[in-house]
């Protein structure tokens, strides 16, 4: 049993936990199903089969005797790339050595039974202590894992979501999710990643009726539903241990489902 915190950070009735909160801690799975998924959302990429070779450079047939490397050498006479050397890895505007191909098999697969037994192990690591303080969360003297009122979900404003959490006790690790966003310079810039910033808690809930909108201002703050939830929002990088907050009608639904859906072995 534990207590259900109300949005005034204090205790108001009890909960009885569902059985998938005392599934074993397996990190190693945890972290080799992460990988396994995060494959998932990359995109094949490669270069273009022909790319530097493209081009009238053969070799000398027999190639020896010339008084010059043995290289393939454009052809022609009067332009500057006469006589130079093409089509081959070690001359300029030649082709790469082993250029990345799009056909290569990125997408790698997992068991169900694997992946439901990483995401059990997930759920359960939410309820360790000392996982979550390891992992780097300002928890202080939290007691895990931590469920609270279903009037969450209903949070629409940022202020009063900060107010909540500051409420609960969780004051020192906002002060760190908002002293860890850094702005990077150079080639990421360009490509839309500006900030980076630090994993912070995460919210399941069951519906979502405003507190998504509410958290979108607070950097790594993150809210999905518990029929979305999986290894990659429980363990970003693959680490265990992610400070989470459950909603008691998400703590029932896992109670629901937790004969079925998530039953695994140990």
């Amino acid at each position: 049993m534990v207590k259900v915190m109300d949005l005034s950070g204090k205790g108001s009735e009890d909960v009885q936990l569902p059985q998938i909160f005392s599934t074993p801690l397996r990190p190693d799975i945890m972290q080799r199903v992460f990988w396994i998924l995060k494959s998932h959302g990359l995109q094949p990429y490669g270069r273009d089969p022909m790319a530097g070779e493209r081009t009238s450079a053969e070799a000398g047939n027999p190639p020896t005797g010339r008084g010059i490397s043995r290289v393939p050498r454009v052809k022609g006479a009067g332009s500057g790339r006469s006589g130079q050397g093409g089509a081959v890895n070690s001359t300029v505007k030649g082709r790469l050595a082993h250029p990345p191909k799009s056909e290569k098999v990125i997408y790698l697969k997992v068991n169900k039974k694997e992946k439901a037994l990483a995401t059990a192990t997930g759920i359960a690591f939410t309820g360790d202590a000392t996982a979550v303080a390891w992992r780097g969360h300002k928890v202080g003297k939290l007691k895990f894992p931590i469920v609270v009122t279903d009037d969450l979900e209903a949070v629409s404003k940022t202020e009063e979501l900060r107010s909540f959490l500051e409420k609960l006790g969780l004051a020192e690790e906002l002060a760190r999710i908002y002293g860890g966003v850094k702005r990077r310079s150079g080639t990421p810039r360009m490509r839309g990643r500006v900030h980076r910033k630090k994993v912070g808690p995460l919210i399941v809930v069951s519906n979502d009726r405003g507190v998504g909108k509410a958290a979108a201002s607070i950097p790594g703050l993150e809210v999905v539903s518990v029929d979305d939830l999986g290894v990659l929002q429980l363990a970003p990088g693959g680490v265990a241990g992610r400070l989470t907050l459950w909603t008691r009608s998400a703590v029932e639904i896992l109670s629901s489902r937790s004969k079925e859906a998530l039953k695994v072995e140990a």
